[in-house]
């Protein structure tokens, strides 16, 4: 892995480099290239994935084309596509997308398409909500669906509902495990086949990996319960099934919670052996997100709140890192990267308030501005 400084490639025509330098006239961090692999992101800015919870039977919408499409337009040099589903019962909602059919790769193809068209890479997040299954949409109340609300049957590591009035999951068997390693193998495929460049493992947030690595989700007795190595071995063994159909070109990035910010639960330093455990198995990158376990976890949330855990696994490990949550100024993210406490900014809920936040960042910085031709006017 390769860290570069240097100007991002033209889109092919299809972008106008506004020069936004004024008096900086030094290249900002955050708008310096990131390499990995064969991967050349044009900055560090990445559009972190977020359940729009706007598809039908798994399959993308122009709701996602134009969700995605415009983060590429406005900026960003890595555009995730939300936590999709490996198989359909692995869904969140009724509503998630999903990538257990070779049919759902048509509208992803297309939307990729569009996304590097406009000089960003695009990349899916593949997921299993496991015990955290089988809910309505957030602004459709966003609990566990009752029998006439289409409910499905829900999974774990062990049997223990999420949070009281969530139904008892199914402790999965070891070919049941088995089944679902080969869904996430198939799904990296198909991802593949539609043209994604990067691929995230969703292992974090209280979903099925993350139900497998925490001791308070995960009271197994057997070789995937119990120890650190135990708990472990469902992310190690999806890594190494992923990387056998994800090209060794890609990168392979790990989102985790890195703290269940719970006693008893998964820790800070949990997530730096792991990272050192992930490295040799072909991860590029860790995603350090936090908490999502259990219901009850006190949060100090406040801007750049987890960005301590990517700045250990960076510099506790081989591992490059991905920092997330309430990253919100420019100025914060560039130095973020300035100061190496992540080789990414992953923002979420920001994108969502303004999905054009790298032109203006790029403005408030100093930068050139990859401003697409169509938009000058606005920025000139």
């Amino acid at each position: 892995m390769t860290h570069r400084a240097g100007e991002s490639p033209p889109r092919e025509g299809a972008e106008a480099t506004l020069d936004t330098s004024g008096e900086l006239g030094t290249t900002a961090h955050l708008f310096t290239p990131y390499e990995s692999r064969s991967v050349r992101l044009r900055n560090r800015i990445v559009v972190s994935p977020m359940c729009q919870y706007s598809s039908v039977d798994g399959f993308a919408t122009d709701w996602h084309l134009v969700h995605l499409g415009s983060r590429a337009v406005g900026g960003a040099a890595l555009v995730l596509a939300e936590a999709t589903a490996v198989l359909p019962e692995g869904r969140i909602s009724p509503d998630d997308l999903g990538i257990w059919s070779d049919a759902h790769a048509e509208m992803l193809s297309r939307i990729r398409a569009f996304v590097e068209s406009q000089g960003a890479v695009w990349g899916i997040q593949l997921s299993h909500a496991g015990r955290k299954a089988s809910t309505s949409a957030p602004w459709k109340g966003g609990a566990p669906l009752g029998p006439t609300e289409g409910a499905w049957p829900v999974v774990a590591p062990s049997a223990i509902p999420f949070a009281p009035g969530y139904p008892v999951p199914h402790a999965l068997d070891e070919a049941e495990i088995a089944f679902v390693i080969a869904a996430f193998a198939d799904a990296a495929r198909r991802a593949r086949e539609a043209g994604a460049r990067v691929i995230e493992l969703h292992a974090a947030h209280g979903y099925l990996v993350h139900q497998f690595l925490s001791p308070l989700s995960n009271t197994r007795t057997d070789s995937y319960g119990g120890s650190f190595d135990n708990r472990s071995r469902l992310l190690r063994e999806l890594v190494t099934a992923v990387r056998a159909e994800w090209p060794e070109r890609y990168p392979l990035w790990v989102r985790v919670s890195a703290t269940d910010w719970l006693e008893g639960g998964w820790t800070p330093d949990d997530t730096v052996e792991l990272a050192r455990i992930l490295a040799p198995l072909g991860v590029d990158l860790i995603d350090c997100s936090s908490g999502g376990i259990a219901p009850g976890a006190r949060i100090p949330i406040g801007p750049g709140y987890q960005v301590p855990f990517a700045a250990r696994v960076r510099a506790e490990t081989p591992m490059a890192s991905g920092a997330v949550g309430l990253i919100v100024e420019p100025v914060q993210a560039d130095a973020i990267i300035r100061e190496g406490q992540a080789d990414v900014v992953i923002l979420a809920r920001q994108m969502l308030r303004d999905p054009y936040w790298a032109l203006h960042a790029a403005r408030e910085l100093g930068q050139p501005a990859p401003v697409p031709p169509q938009y000058l006017r606005a920025f000139g």
